[in-house]
C-alpha cells in the first residue's frame, strides 16, 4: 500500500491475462464494481494493435457501471493507462516501464491490475515486474488467466505457445463463459491443465464463471510463479515495418483527411485499426451493419454516432454495444488470423458510414 509520505511501497499487483476474446475486459470491469470506495486503483492495459481502444472502453464502461446509489468516487479513484502497439514487455520493457511509472506516480494506487494483450507473454511481464527496481514498489499477487474451454477443441489455440504460457503462469485458471459450455467442456479444461502442468510447477486453482464475474478475494495471495531469467522472445512490437523511434498510430496527429490507418502483425495474427477525428460522426445503423458483417477474431471500437457515443466489443459469440458517456475520438481495432485482413474494403465501408 502507498505510504503516508507518498513513497509508493508494496502495491498489490495482479496480472489478468488470457487469449483474445476470452473476457478480460469484462472481468476487470466486474472487479471495479467491487473496489472499496476509499481505494485508488490503477489499470495498465496493453493492446496488440496501435490504435488503443481499451482505455476509452474502460473509462466509459466503469462510469456506466456505477449505480445511482454508489458514490461517484468509486469510479473517480480509477486510473487507466494504455500501452498500444504489441507486447508491452518488448524492447527491454521500455514502453511498459514508462507507462507503469507514469501511472504509479499519478495514481499512487492501493491496487494495480495489469492486462497484457491476448497475444502477450505474461512470463516476460512478470520478469520485468519482479526486477530489482520494482521489488519494493510492487507486491506481486496472484496471476489470473481466463480461458474459454471451448477453444481446447481448436488446434489454433492449443498449439499456440502464448495460449499455453498464459495457462502455465496462472495461479488461478478461470473457465469463463461457462454458461455457453456443454457438459464436456469443464472436464476438458481440467484434463488439459493436468497434462500441461510441469512436474515441479506450483499447484493451480481452477474455477468456473460466466460474463467475467471474478471475485476480488481471488486476487489475494502471493504469486507462486515468479519466473527465472530466460532468453528474450523475438516477437513483434509496434509493427514489423516501424522505423526506430517512429511514434505509433495512437500518438500521431491526425492528418487533414480526419482519419488514419494502422496495421500490426505478429504471433500468427494481423490487426488493422483506424482513428477518426471527433468531428467525424457515424451513422449508427450503417456502423452496426459493418461490424456484424465482419468475420474476425476480435473487434473493439468506440464511436461517436448521430445517436450518441457507443462502445463495441465483438467475439465469436456476437457483438455487444454499450452507451458511453464520452470519448475523445472514434477508434476501432480489428484482429484476424494472418491473411484475413481486408483493409481497403473495410476502410471504404467505414468512411461510407460517416454522416458528414
Amino acid at each position: 500500500m502507498p505510504s503516508t509520505n507518498d513513497k509508493i511501497l508494496a502495491v498489490p499487483t495482479n496480472i489478468i491475462t488470457g487469449f483474445l476474446g476470452v473476457g478480460k475486459t469484462s472481468a476487470i470491469l466486474h472487479l471495479l464494481k467491487q473496489k472499496p470506495t476509499h481505494e485508488r486503483w490503477a489499470i495498465l492495459v496493453n493492446e496488440f494493435g496501435e490504435i488503443g481502444v481499451d482505455g476509452s472502453l474502460f473509462q466509459g464502461q466503469s462510469t456506466q457501471a456505477q449505480s445511482a446509489e454508489e458514490p461517484a468516487e468509486r469510479t473517480q479513484r480509477v486510473f487507466i493507462k494504455e500501452v498500444p502497439g504489441g507486447c508491452m514487455c518488448c524492447a527491454s520493457g521500455l514502453p511498459m516501464q514508462i507507462a507503469l511509472n507514469l501511472l504509479l506516480n499519478e495514481a499512487k494506487p492501493d491496487r494495480l491490475l495489469i492486462e497484457p494483450t491476448g497475444l502477450g507473454h505474461p512470463v516476460e511481464v512478470l520478469q520485468l515486474l519482479s526486477n530489482q527496481y520494482y521489488s519494493e514498489i510492487l507486491d506481486l499477487q496472484k496471476t489470473i488467466t481466463l480461458v474459454d474451454a471451448r477453444n481446447l477443441a481448436d488446434n489454433r489455440y492449443t498449439a499456440h505457445a502464448t495460449f499455453n504460457q498464459q495457462i502455465s503462469i496462472a495461479d488461478m485458471v478461470v473457465g469463463n463463459k461457462v454458461d455457453l459450455y456443454s457438459e464436456v467442456h469443464e472436464k476438458a479444461l481440467n484434463t488439459y491443465l493436468v497434462h500441461l502442468k510441469a512436474p515441479d510447477a506450483p499447484e493451480q486453482q481452477l474455477v468456473f464463471t460466466e460474463h467475467g464475474k471474478i471475485e476480488l478475494a481471488w486476487l489475494a495471495g502471493k504469486t507462486a510463479h515468479l519466473p527465472v531469467k530466460h532468453r528474450h522472445h523475438h516477437h513483434n512490437h509496434h509493427g514489423q515495418n516501424k522505423r526506430k523511434n517512429e511514434p505509433i498510430a495512437a500518438e500521431k496527429p491526425l492528418p487533414a483527411s480526419g482519419y488514419l490507418t494502422a496495421v500490426n502483425q505478429g504471433e500468427g495474427f494481423n490487426s488493422v485499426g483506424w482513428r477518426f477525428a471527433p468531428d467525424k460522426i457515424f451513422d449508427r445503423e450503417q456502423l452496426l451493419i459493418f461490424l456484424t458483417g465482419i468475420t474476425a477474431e476480435r473487434i473493439k471500437g468506440v464511436f461517436i454516432t448521430s445517436d450518441g457515443i457507443f462502445g463495441y466489443n465483438s467475439t465469436r459469440d456476437g457483438l455487444t454495444e454499450i452507451a458511453l458517456d464520452e470519448c475523445l475520438e472514434s477508434r476501432i481495432e480489428i484482429i484476424c488470423a494472418n491473411n484475413e485482413v481486408e483493409t481497403q474494403q473495410w476502410e471504404q465501408t467505414l468512411t461510407a458510414a460517416l454522416v458528414c
